[in-house]
């Protein structure tokens, strides 16, 4: 192009006006204007909803009597044509049109002609963006309930595979008592199963259609607003016209589900990168979800369960980013919530995107069940036991059963002089003499609860 083709220029202002609303200005935006203003690199995902949105709406403006018959049908042959042509990926998504609806209504003019510009009556942006976006994040929530529970699927199956594989329970990370790896996976699938419900809880709560609040007072054309909303399968429509452009609450409790299921996954991702560490030796990953190293040859490294960690903390800031946004907005509609939409689309793909890892993660993971339960030997988790042993057997005060269970675990440590010749052992390897040096009334009965198992059948959990 040479200099004397570009678009006149006066201070970066070009003299042309934007076609969709430069009625009241002389000329087009600045260059930097535009692409500031310009959402269609993130909002042309809303493209299906867009379309679904304008097609309830024209109908119900036919239905209304407020657009003819006529056009109304040219309107929804024209919104089928864009539609093809999107799927087609016959498309041009362009800057200078903004957003999708304009892009959308752009293509729709160059189709059937100045008919297009009728779709817009009793109808703003405001509530049309505030409506794609509710369908938007109500699909995204049916979605992620579908993912949560084949994850939990995969952590049901390998519970019943492992009901019966003894492991370490720890408190400050630190043996505590006995449990089994179903437990502990069945724990992770009762999380699971809350975030779920709060997908829900947050489709049911903001199932309601903004369409019909126009810019922010509604409108003077005798509109069916119920009507509409029952089209696009919504509980009805809101209530509160200024409510219905400028609330974004199902928008940031959408992004909180998200933040609080990617905890709940990142904190079974540690877990999965400690088990996984040779010291420790629970689960070996399999190499479909491992990396290696460029220099060590004998590295086998966690990294999915790793970037599920680390990917929290994109859900935890998307949260943060739409409740700053929206922190001192006054009513109604502000461009600043055009920033809304790339925090929820990036929430949603990468949740996704760590429950899918989770479960391929879990499903061809190898357990260790042997090193499980030697584990529950080595962290003395059956101390417990004793002092249920001694209150039970002795009528021992549970305080004082508490400090004599201690001085056995010391005496095992090796940390009690002479009395365990300086060498750590297992509680169920004290000699009967030793520990009745501890409390003389200590039978061999009580070598009968130190078995991990019988500690767990005696909780109904075996």
């Amino acid at each position: 192009m040479s200099m004397s083709d570009q678009p006149e220029k006066e201070s970066g202002v070009r003299k042309d006006s934007n076609s969709m609303w430069g009625g009241r200005f002389e000329s087009a935006p600045a260059d930097l204007m535009t692409e500031i203003n310009a959402s269609i690199g993130v909002d042309c995902r809303l493209w299906r909803q867009d379309i679904a949105g304008s097609k309830a709406h024209c109908r119900m403006l036919a239905r209304q009597k407020i657009l003819s018959a006529e056009d109304g049908a040219a309107i929804l042959a024209g919104l089928d044509r864009v539609t093809a042509e999107i799927e087609a990926g016959h498309f041009e998504f362009r800057t200078d049109l903004e957003d999708i609806h304009m892009n959308i209504e752009g293509r729709l003019k160059d189709l059937i002609g100045d008919v297009a510009g009728k779709l817009h009556t009793a109808r703003s942006r405001n509530d049309q963006v505030a409506t794609d976006f509710r369908l938007w994040v109500r699909e995204a929530c049916q979605t992620l309930v579908t993912k949560i529970s084949a994850c939990r699927t995969v952590f049901a199956t390998c519970a019943q595979a492992h009901k019966d594989t003894v492991m370490p329970g720890y408190t400050h990370l630190q043996v505590a008592q006995p449990v089994t790896l179903a437990m502990h996976l069945e724990a992770y699938a009762e999380m699971l199963s809350r975030d779920s419900s709060r997908f829900e809880d947050c489709t049911s709560r903001h199932n309601f259609s903004p369409l019909g609040a126009c810019a922010l007072s509604g409108t003077g054309f005798p509109t069916d607003p119920e009507w509409t909303a029952r089209e696009l399968g919504f509980s009805g429509a809101m209530r509160n016209s200024m409510d219905a452009v400028s609330a974004r609450d199902f928008a940031t409790e959408f992004l909180f589900a998200c933040a609080q299921c990617g905890v709940h996954l990142s904190r079974l991702a540690e877990e999965i990168v400690y088990w996984s560490s040779p010291h420790v030796g629970f689960v070996r990953l399999s190499d479909s979800w491992s990396t290696g190293s460029s220099i060590m040859p004998q590295k086998k490294n966690p990294d999915a369960a790793e970037l599920v960690r680390a990917k929290t903390g994109r859900l935890n800031g998307n949260l943060v980013q739409l409740l700053t946004v929206m922190k001192a907005l006054p009513l109604a509609y502000n461009k600043d919530m055009q920033e809304d939409k790339t925090a929820v689309f990036e929430s949603f793909d990468t949740l996704c995107l760590c429950l899918d890892a989770m479960a391929g993660m879990i499903e061809s993971a190898a357990f260790d069940s042997v090193r499980m339960y030697q584990a529950t030997a080595d962290g003395y988790a059956t101390a417990t036991e004793i002092a249920d042993w001694l209150v039970r057997e002795l009528d021992m005060p549970f305080r004082e059963a508490h400090h004599v269970t201690g001085r056995i675990v010391r005496l095992a440590e090796g940390n009690a002089g002479g009395e365990a010749g300086g060498r750590k052992c297992a509680l169920d390897a004290l000699h009967l003499a030793a520990l009745q040096e501890i409390e003389p009334r200590i039978t061999d009965d009580l070598y009968s609860v130190l078995d991990p198992k019988a500690a767990l059948r005696s909780r109904g959990v075996l």
